[in-house]
């Protein structure tokens, strides 16, 4: 690992962070022409895109010497908001370096995966590289935060031949877990999708100062909130958790033996990763009568469903008989996005594997799920025949340290996967563009 290169890395992840970029509003400009600037002096083309001015995506390219695969490195640069007062020390436009961390909102999610990217693709491009075949690409896009609409969605739609590409890496795993005394690597290949629905229960209206006056709609959630505390959908295994459970060693035909050895050796494993293997069911919002003083004809909950790629509305409505039974509300869906993946054997998995086998001895790389999801389903969905993976590799700062700062007070990371994760965008370029 170049020291060189790992102090570009930190210093460009400084400057970034100290661009406020909190979306809303976003206010992305300058810092997308602060990467502009840094990317075109290093030989790359580059243009701003944007459906609206002042929050237009960069789009930098470094053309080969012949025909060839795109390689697209892709990252966002708004973030969510941060309270300084909530945070220690170090506020979250700081961009400080103390005790071996780099502090600041967007250290981890996601601006440390945008400067590590850039400063390997300008670090090759500065010192003469051309892709022997194909092209490398960067994409910095706004908006991720809340949905992507003016970036992923909007140029993948508005300019599809601007960000087109067959190979991508993007957020959503990377950081090191260990498991029965073995380290292991989570390459995102897949991310659930959302089946958002209502529940609502129906009774008869009354004035509350006579409890037994009327049919109170709100007490009818009761047992439907108790049922969804006490237990999740039973487990439907697809491609990619049961690739996960045999790299971990663990029978996918036995998948509640499996969440029991993960629980037993750390339960931290079993919270992060047991949401992979089935639809789940999550109540965030209640509401019922508009007045205190009137008991409610009618009471409604919402329900937070996310659905394993390749699984769709009939196993949710089969996961929703299962815990809550099916008398006595009524269930409509607000909400459906499929889940989006990508082949988990290919030669990009199998080149990732062999870069952390070489760089972390004895470690191996894992296909996960994300739970959530990111800009790369807007490319699979543009782009089908496209290899999406989220990987920004952590040897230093575990999964278990990164996972409770993303959002949150005091995010930082340490300085050494800075330069961990350049290398390894650095040289996947020179082994897949040649």
């Amino acid at each position: 690992m170049s020291s060189d290169l790992q102090q570009e890395t930190t210093e460009l992840l400084q400057q970034l962070i100290r661009f406020d970029t909190v979306n809303p509003p976003g206010n992305e400009r300058v810092a997308q022409e602060h990467l502009a600037a840094y990317l075109t002096a290093a030989g790359f083309e580059c243009e701003l895109l944007g459906a609206v001015p002042e929050r237009p995506n960069l789009v930098a390219r470094l053309r080969g010497l012949s025909e060839g695969p795109t390689l697209c490195y892709l990252g966002h640069v708004d973030t969510v908001l941060a309270n300084a007062e909530e945070w220690s020390g170090h506020g979250p436009w700081s961009g400080d370096v103390a005790d071996g961390f780099l502090w600041g909102r967007g250290a981890i999610d996601m601006k440390s995966q945008v400067a590590a990217e850039i400063a390997a693709a300008a670090s090759l491009a500065r010192g003469g590289w051309r892709p022997a075949r194909g092209e490398l690409l960067i994409v910095a896009v706004v908006d991720e935060e809340t949905g992507g609409e003016l970036g992923a969605g909007w140029i993948t739609r508005a300019h599809p031949e601007r960000v087109r590409c067959d190979l991508l890496l993007n957020e959503g795993g990377g950081a090191v877990f260990e498991y029965e005394g073995k380290r292991r690597y989570g390459v995102c290949a897949a991310e659930k999708g959302v089946f958002r629905f209502t529940i609502t229960t129906d009774g008869v209206a009354g004035h509350a100062s006579m409890p037994r006056m009327g049919d109170n709609a709100l007490l009818k959630l009761a047992p439907v909130l108790a049922a969804l505390a006490a237990k999740q959908p039973s487990y439907e295994l697809t491609v990619e958790p049961a690739a996960f459970l045999q790299g971990l060693g663990l029978d996918p035909e036995d998948p509640v033996a499996a969440v029991a050895r993960l629980r037993e050796a750390d339960p931290r494993l079993a919270t992060m990763y047991e949401p992979m293997l089935g639809v789940t069911l999550t109540p965030t919002r209640v509401s019922a009568s508009e007045k205190i003083n009137v008991i409610p004809s009618r009471a409604q909950l919402k329900v937070d469903c996310r659905v394993p790629p390749g699984l769709g509305q009939p196993e949710v409505r089969r996961a929703i008989a299962e815990v809550l039974g099916e008398d006595g509300f009524r269930i409509d869906f607000d909400e459906q996005v499929v889940g989006n993946r990508s082949p988990i054997d290919t030669p990009l998995m199998t080149q990732i594997s062999r870069w952390i086998g070489e760089q972390d001895p004895g470690a191996e790389t894992v296909p996960v799920i994300l739970p959530g999801f990111t800009d790369s389903r807007h490319f699979r969905e543009a782009f089908p025949d496209c290899v999406a993976y989220g990987f920004f590799p952590q040897r230093h700062q575990s999964l278990f340290e990164t996972a409770p700062l993303v959002h949150g007070a005091d995010e930082r990371i340490d300085v050494r996967d800075l330069g961990f994760a350049a290398t390894f965008y650095e040289q996947l370029a020179r082994e897949l563009l040649g």
